[in-house]
């Protein structure tokens, strides 16, 4: 199903081990096999390239999985009408069923991170040994990413675009914001006045209008204005709207990277998750997944009053040396329970607690030539790091 798309995924490029002489093809081969029921059983295959299509192009979940229900494409059809309230009563009557049929852990899954580990861990066991050095997985010995995001979904979210900027500036970080080009009058000084300051700009689907992805020929008819608008906008990323997505389609979009996908994700409208806490390929573009869940599914649908919920994921993230990208909405940031929530989380993120905060397109161009170096010393930022079965550790800069 999907055609290579993820086969640049290998352990091997994960970990950049700096072994001499380098495990071999049959090396490699032999610890993903010894680690694979690690993973749920129906993301287990024979070869490498199908595991990764299971787990991270979503496989495991069936061939209709892009495709939404009669049901839900009328949904979508008829929500931009439909009053904030009712939606949000709707998304809670769904809750449990939701949760119930969910496949996957939430929210924390870590059964690829584990699935990871494991296979280093086979090739210490094999090789006798209790640690290998590897280049670190984030810059300057950082021990996980931390990526701010925001979907400006209409024009009254764009007013709340200034005070959330300012929030987070007050704070001491930087965000990127994607609006959507073909559903309210996009302000152009606004974008530069974001840029000039720090914050990046991207694109949010085309209108918004829940159609994108009703079918391959009208997302390829859409495709050009997309591409356009990120041009137009000097936009590195791209979102879709609603979460619907469908990877094979998305190689026609002229993107470094996009942030449409998730770790995992019971309650979005295409539930399930790509299992991922890192950036990974996908095809011709680089998938950043949102690993903590959405400002809307906390505080609308699960009714959380604290940032505990983000918190607690944020310690799992760390756990394994990931990536914690968070999306909200200005659109819902301008309740006063939403705001709180997420100055709240902003407040409690310690600088000093080793995380690398940076903007979505500076991770992908950092996790691009991190798998391409060919040493450490030709990577600016890059260390030298230890894992072991007890975690990754990085050693100092002045290592020899």
């Amino acid at each position: 199903m999907s055609g290579g798309l993820y086969a640049a995924n290998t352990p091997e490029r994960f970990w950049r081990l700096l072994l001499e002489p380098a495990p071999s093809p049959a090396d490699w081969a032999s610890a993903v096999a010894e680690t694979l029921d690690v993973l749920p059983l129906k993301a287990r295959a024979a070869d490498l390239e199908a595991v990764l299509g299971r787990v991270l192009g979503e496989e495991q979940f069936g061939p209709d999985h892009w495709s939404l229900s009669r049901a839900r494409r009328f949904y979508y059809q008829v929500k931009p009408i439909l009053p904030r309230p009712l939606i949000r009563l709707l998304r809670r009557s769904q809750r449990a069923r939701a949760e119930s049929s969910f496949p996957l852990g939430w929210p924390v899954e870590d059964r690829y991170a584990r699935f990871l580990w494991g296979v280093v861990g086979s090739l210490l066991r094999r090789n006798k040994v209790d640690e290998f050095l590897h280049i670190g997985l984030w810059p300057d010995g950082k021990t996980f990413a931390l990526v701010l995001t925001h979907d400006v979904e209409t024009a009254d979210g764009q007013t709340h675009v200034l005070a959330t900027a300012d929030l987070e500036e007050r704070y001491g970080f930087r965000s990127s914001f994607n609006f959507v080009p073909e559903r309210y009058p996009v302000d152009r000084k606004l974008i530069d006045s974001l840029v000039e300051r720090g914050f990046e700009v991207g694109i949010h689907g085309l209108k918004h209008d829940g159609k994108l992805f009703s079918s391959r020929r009208e997302f390829l008819r859409r495709a050009p204005r997309i591409n356009h608008y990120l041009r137009s906008f000097g936009a590195a990323g791209f979102r879709s709207p609603l979460t619907h997505r469908n990877p094979e389609w998305m190689q026609a979009l002229d993107m470094e990277y996009d942030l449409s996908f998730f770790d995992t994700d019971p309650y979005e409208s295409m539930p399930g998750g790509t299992m991922s806490l890192w950036p990974f390929h996908v095809g011709r573009f680089l998938e950043l997944p949102y690993t903590l869940p959405q400002d809307y599914t906390v505080t609308a649908v699960l009714g959380e009053t604290t940032s505990r919920l983000w918190q607690s994921k944020l310690r799992a993230i760390e756990a394994f040396h990931g990536m914690a990208l968070l999306n909200t909405h200005p659109d819902y940031l301008k309740e006063v329970g939403t705001w709180k929530v997420y100055e709240q989380f902003l407040e409690s993120l310690d600088p000093g607690s080793g995380y690398w905060h940076a903007l979505p397109a500076k991770v992908a161009r950092w996790w691009r030539a991190r798998e391409h170096t060919p040493s450490l010393e030709d990577l600016p930022g890059a260390v030298l790091s230890r894992i072991s079965q007890d975690g990754i550790k990085a050693l100092p800069s002045h290592f020899d």
